[in-house]
């Protein structure tokens, strides 16, 4: 019976996708469709950066976690030794799991207190990349059948999702730094940090302040660069990098609003781009001719025009100028 359910699933989720949703109305509308089948008490969704594997939104179901909660549980997802992070998950490259692991900070500190003690995640890939995931928590234990039908209705929230990233608010705002800690405490920052900050926290409380941990821990690695959604579907970019200094570690965390060119990658592998035509892409975006393209990837004009015909298919345009804007 759930092969059926499953395949039914599928099928309005993929109508969602061809309906202009964006990410958070797609998930509010795909997590009533899996309710249907894997019933639970509470549930948060989010998509992710497919580079950095960041979580740029989050949607929760009809129940909505205690907001004291939301720091909590959004932390452990940059928690080192935390189980089952969605990026430990999506590392492994596993597409659902249970949470069984006694040490789980999120189980102890957050689902118990709540009276819950069963969690199901599931990731939604699209083309081998990761667009989003889902929690699902309830107080009994889920099924090796719920299980299955998580897996396979998977692969199809993941390229609805990929699709819905398509959709992106452009709005304005002054970039910002903050200067942080390595567990993320702000130490100085620019007046215009605080218009971020409430940004951030219009997603959800608490939001600002784990980003800048995971910045933070990002920093400490090398560098950090991410995505992520603001309340409006529009797209905020975070870098982070460590500064040089003979005391304690500190970072400077950069806030900006995504540019064209920030979103670009995003935008050709949400449109299922192969390699060659991101090659394609990014000459056409440089102002390069057709005999230029061509010399400069060593293959035929006719070849370039092939990828181009290939290209305007998959983003809906008819000419050059309509796919820089696409891109822009």
């Amino acid at each position: 019976m759930w092969e059926g359910r499953a395949q039914g699933v599928r099928r309005d989720v993929t109508a969602l996708a061809s309906s202009g949703l964006d990410v958070a109305e797609l998930h509010a509308a795909a997590i009533a469709l899996v309710d249907r089948v894997v019933p639970c008490e509470l549930t948060c969704w989010a998509s992710m950066d497919p580079d950095s594997g960041a979580i740029s939104s989050m949607t929760s179901g009809v129940n909505q976690i205690p907001h004291q909660y939301e720091p909590v549980l959004a932390s452990c997802e940059y928690t080192p030794g935390e189980p089952h992070t969605f990026a430990a998950l999506a590392q492994r490259g596993d597409t659902v799991a249970r949470l069984e692991d006694k040490r789980s900070t999120r189980l102890n500190e957050v689902w118990r207190p709540l009276g819950l003690s069963h969690e199901l995640r599931a990731l939604f890939r699209a083309d081998d990349t990761c667009w989003g995931a889902a929690g699902i928590v309830r107080t009994s234990e889920f099924s090796e059948r719920e299980l299955e039908f998580m897996a396979s209705v998977a692969p199809a929230l993941g390229a609805a999702t990929r699709v819905a990233a398509r959709i992106a608010a452009k709005r304005a705002g002054a970039h910002a730094i903050v200067v942080v800690g390595k567990d993320g405490t702000v130490r100085a920052s620019t007046a215009s940090a605080t218009q971020w900050r409430d940004e951030l926290e219009e997603v959800a409380p608490g939001r600002f302040a784990v980003m800048l941990r995971a910045a933070a821990s990002g920093a400490r690695a090398g560098t950090f660069k991410a995505r992520v959604r603001d309340a409006h579907g529009g797209w905020i970019l975070l870098e982070a990098s460590e500064l040089v200094s003979d005391d304690e570690f500190e970072a400077a965390v950069t806030i900006s609003r995504a540019s064209g060119a920030e979103l670009t990658g995003l935008l050709l592998k949400a449109y299922g781009v192969t390699a060659r035509e991101q090659d394609i892409c990014h000459e056409v975006l440089a102002g390069q001719s057709t005999t230029e393209i061509a010399a400069r990837l060593s293959i035929s004009p006719y070849t370039v025009q092939d990828h181009l015909k290939s290209l305007f298919t998959k983003f809906g345009v008819r000419s050059r100028a309509e796919l820089v804007a696409k891109l822009s």
